[in-house]
């Protein structure tokens, strides 16, 4: 099996305003471009205690996420990966039936898709603003998404092995 090469790019915010502005950016970049299978995107928020939350989320239905029907894919793994307890909206991730073992298989195949130190300085990245939007996007898209991401204070990108084919089958088997 083949891996796939996509690009994580993390936006550091000082609102999230900001941020879902950029995330509708990348959306209309999406539409614009007639792509089909193209990124996963998510806005996060630190709440008033300090908590991470996952504020809006897009999977692209024929990639990874909506194979389960979980609404999970690269970019919510990745979050999760990074801030194992992040919530959407008003639960947690892994309240959903078999969500957290899906999750689980998705944000492992996230994070061993990229180095330790990779890992480190997105998160790193993330906890210096008060909201944030992580993309996963195809290789060739990486020069429009970049320019996408224009209110951004800082932008972080690390390129990002993942095997869908295995992520699907993980996955298919954590549901049970």
């Amino acid at each position: 099996m083949s891996l796939d090469t996509f690009f994580a790019y993390v936006g550091v915010y000082g609102s999230v305003d900001d941020a879902e502005s950029d995330y509708a950016a990348i959306k209309e970049l999406h539409t614009e471009v007639g792509l089909i299978d193209a990124y996963d995107a998510a806005v996060i928020e630190r709440t008033s205690s300090g908590k991470v939350k996952i504020a809006k989320k897009h999977e692209t239905p024929t990639r990874v996420g909506g194979v389960f029907g979980a609404g999970v894919g690269l970019a919510t793994g990745l979050v999760v990966a990074l801030f194992p307890f992040a919530a959407v909206g008003g639960g947690l991730l892994a309240a959903t039936a078999g969500g957290g073992a899906v999750l689980g298989a998705v944000a492992g195949h996230a994070a061993a898709g990229m180095s330790r130190s990779d890992l480190k300085e997105l998160g790193e990245a993330l906890d210096e603003g008060q909201a944030g939007l992580v993309v996963v996007a195809v290789s060739d898209l990486e020069g429009k998404v970049e320019r996408a991401l224009k209110r951004a204070e800082k932008i972080e990108k690390k390129e990002l092995k993942a095997e869908q084919a295995a992520i699907e089958k993980d996955a298919n088997d954590a549901k049970g």
